[in-house]
């Protein structure tokens, strides 16, 4: 990581953790970047569509942006008494800098918000990053999606989370 990246990782994370400074709304005009992120940080990325959709239909789609772009993103469904974190993806540069504690504590609050008495979330069991980031806000596994996620070699299984309020 260069210097520079480095001063900007610190700056997400002071601006992320500081009342809510640092998060905005995606936008369709945000797509090429998050698309860059997304396609790098997953074998089997989503689509432009499927982006598009989460934002026409409503969903909750934010993101952390500084200076040097869009870091992380997320997006959350909600509905029935339950909100559902359907993606969360860090600029591979901007992990382990608090980035994405910092989004998935702005997805939690969105979802209490909301009127959520849960949120879940579906995670590779070999996605080791994501389960220590879940763990540390409180989820609690609940249950398994059998070959839930494509793969190299078939389909991988999901591990389901959820954290009550």
């Amino acid at each position: 990581m260069s210097a520079a990246r480095g001063d900007d990782d610190r700056l997400v994370t002071a601006v992320a953790g500081s009342a809510g400074h640092g998060f905005r709304v995606m936008q369709e005009a945000d797509l090429p970047q998050v698309l860059a992120i997304e396609r790098q940080a997953y074998e089997f990325p989503w689509t432009e569509g499927i982006f598009r959709d989460c934002i026409r239909i409503g969903y909750y789609c934010c993101l952390i942006e500084t200076g040097s772009g869009i870091q992380a993103y997320g997006i959350l469904s909600s509905g029935g008494g339950e909100s559902h974190v359907l993606n969360l993806c860090v600029h591979s540069e901007a992990r382990r800098c608090g980035v994405g504690y910092a989004l998935l504590n702005k997805l939690i609050d969105q979802a209490r918000q909301r009127g959520a008495d849960c949120l879940l979330l579906e995670v590779r069991p070999s996605n080791r990053e994501a389960l220590a980031l879940y763990q540390k806000a409180g989820f609690n596994e609940i249950g398994l999606r059998k070959a839930y996620y494509p793969a190299r070699t078939g389909r991988e299984d999901a591990l389901i989370y959820a954290l009550e309020f």
